[in-house]
């Protein structure tokens, strides 16, 4: 089973660059998209082709935030959120049962410039989202979970940690709650794979970043330890434009 995880910063800036051709190309069994910043109608004019069902989970506010996954395998259900008071108005996160696994395609919250963002990120969002990861697991299934996480998580996986230190994504609050959520009983799958340097996901649009490969490994795919057997091989595609992340990949078997 074939999956792709993609923030396309914008569904519909996206399709103009080539997303359609991407999907039918890369012939993924799952697709996760985040950062949608659209409603299932602002592309209801769109032929969604090659066989996938879609399911949205659109923020309250127009053009903000946002994520849909496409799939062609069955899903058991579909939900929305956490479940979490205040947590689930922006639509960040979607749930797909399957026999063997829970898939989670999350958009999580960036700490903004400034760090504006940060307390309701680190004290609020990470906590409610771990609880909601463990809630799954025990309810007999691993899980996968993947998207954009806004967390490069090592210095490993940016390519001037030194002087982002204090910026978003690469706080040492975020690098933390990123720690403890894998010594919780989680994998990295990327780094499973590949321990080297030089990996990224996203580039700053200024400065030529992503030409010159100056970018920041934000974008993954994590699953449950227990699921370790079932990982065949984990990818990340920076070749692929129409965005400023690339997608990220992860084949599994069942």
């Amino acid at each position: 089973m074939k999956l792709v995880s993609w923030n396309v910063n914008g569904v519909r800036a996206a399709l103009k660059k080539g997303l359609h051709d991407y999907m039918e190309g890369a012939d993924a069994d799952v697709f996760c998209l985040q950062e949608t910043k659209a409603h299932p109608g602002d592309v209801q004019h769109v032929s969604w082709k090659f066989g996938y069902e879609a399911f949205w989970n659109s923020a309250v506010k127009r053009g903000y935030s946002g994520t849909v996954v496409f799939t062609r395998v069955p899903p058991l259900r579909v939900t929305n959120g956490i479940g979490a008071g205040g947590h689930d108005s922006e639509g960040r996160v979607i749930t797909l049962e399957f026999p063997d696994f829970w898939l989670v395609n999350v958009y999580q919250p960036n700490s903004q410039r400034g760090l504006t963002r940060l307390d309701y990120r680190t004290r609020e969002w990470d906590p409610a989202f771990l609880a909601y990861l463990k809630k799954l697991e025990k309810k007999g299934k691993p899980v996968v979970f993947c998207g954009d996480l806004n967390v490069a998580h090592k210095e490993i996986d940016l390519k001037n940690p030194k002087s982002n230190r204090r910026n978003a994504g690469f706080t040492d609050e975020e690098r933390e709650n990123f720690t403890r959520l894998l010594e919780s009983g989680f994998v990295d799958t990327f780094r499973e794979f590949e321990p080297g340097p030089d990996h990224y996901t996203w580039w700053s649009q200024m400065s030529d970043c992503r030409a010159r490969n100056i970018g920041w490994r934000v974008d993954y795919f994590v699953a449950s330890q227990s699921f370790l057997p079932a990982l065949k091989r984990a990818w990340i595609s920076p070749g692929v434009m129409g965005s400023d992340h690339c997608p990220v990949g992860l084949e599994i078997k069942i």
